[in-house]
């Protein structure tokens, strides 16, 4: 029987489907990875990136840019650590 919170993970791995392989990858690794045991704050800030445009994340993830607003730039400093 499928729980509240694998429910959950389904829909954010369809959100994490950004049509750009190497963005799936990314979100897709921290979701497997850091989702379970993160913080509420912390998913928040997660699902804020989600909503941000893919030429936008791919700027920041490949460090062409840095996001202004801290808690997302630091959650994409910690997706891109994440060991392949």
């Amino acid at each position: 029987m499928e729980t509240q919170d694998d429910v959950e993970l389904r829909k954010l791995r369809w959100r994490c489907r950004r049509g750009m392989r190497e963005l799936d990858q990314l979100f897709e690794r921290w979701l497997d990875r850091e989702w379970r045991q993160s913080p509420s704050e912390e998913r928040g800030v997660f699902l804020q990136l989600l909503a941000c445009e893919d030429d936008k994340l791919w700027r920041w993830f490949i460090g062409h840019e840095v996001p202004e607003d801290a808690a997302l730039a630091a959650m994409v400093g910690k997706i891109r650590n994440l060991p392949p």
